[in-house]
């Protein structure tokens, strides 16, 4: 029997072979070009599982290898198949500080009470609040596909997602159109993490996203904002919201307690968690 090669993620949840090479195809089909050191750098995987990896979906005709990289199948056509959104594949992402986000991601399901309605926006530091959730019973509206199968298959919660694409690489579902079930909901709290947020405000990495997210916000009347400690002080390419319109905020104890302070002067509550 031949056992598939992983990436670890949290205990029990691992990432399959055929996983990682779907998101390598994915990220070919975005950049047309990439070298075995750009892929394992986006993978989070080591060269030698890189080059095997290419070396099978060449056989398979999906790729064409290259002198220290890949290309895409059709680079000579008209280019990317797919659509896509600026941001970092989820699967590395929620390696990334990891024990630091469940720490997080554990404050942030404390904040909800039972039986209450919450929004949960796809993430990484978000889906870690997935294995909080296991007990609880929440109506829980969420993008994150990832994080709906979870739920769905280790809880008794109802989920609810809209409709829209599926984004495999950041493990999302987006809309472009204002009609997709989400204004039908109504949520006391919602939960999303950003790649940065800093006195300009909540930033994303993607206009597709922050359409997308406007619409899960309007729907909340708290917004709950997940942040580690290496997210202060950063700006990405679209402002969410100013940093006034975030109620709270929850990030760890390496933030600078002059951060800290600026925040809460503009009015965010900020909770600081030990890992």
């Amino acid at each position: 029997m031949i056992t598939p090669h992983v990436i670890s993620t949290r205990p029990g949840k691992i990432m399959l072979e055929i996983q990682r090479q779907q998101l390598l195809l994915d990220i070919l089909d975005e950049k047309r070009f990439a070298t075995v050191a750009e892929l394992t750098q986006m993978l989070n995987s080591s060269e030698a599982t890189i080059r095997r990896d290419l070396v099978k979906l060449d056989k398979q005709n999906k790729l064409v290898r290259v002198h220290g990289g890949a290309q895409a199948m059709d680079i000579g056509n008209k280019g990317s198949t797919m659509k896509h959104i600026a941001g970092d594949a989820f699967w590395v992402s929620k390696e990334t500080k990891a024990d630091v986000k469940r720490a997080i991601a554990k404050k942030a399901v404390e904040l909800c009470e039972e039986g209450e309605s919450i929004i949960i926006n796809g993430g990484s530091s978000t889906f870690m609040m997935g294995e909080f959730l296991q007990r609880r019973n929440l109506n829980i509206l969420t993008n994150s596909f990832v994080l709906a199968q979870e739920l769905a298959e280790r809880s008794m919660n109802q989920i609810s997602m809209p409709g829209g694409e599926v984004y495999r690489k950041q493990g999302i579902i987006l809309s472009a159109y204002e009609n997709d079930t989400t204004q039908h909901y109504s949520a006391r709290k919602m939960f999303m993490g950003t790649p940065g947020i800093s006195e300009f405000g909540l930033t994303e990495s993607d206009a597709l996203l922050i359409r997308s997210e406007q619409k899960l916000r309007r729907q909340a009347e708290k917004l709950i904002v997940l942040a580690d400690s290496s997210k202060l002080e950063k700006r990405s390419s679209f402002i969410f919201c100013p940093l006034s319109d975030v109620d709270v905020l929850i990030t760890d104890s390496d933030a600078e307690p002059t951060i800290i302070e600026k925040y809460q002067q503009a009015g965010v509550e900020v909770i600081v968690v030990q890992p």
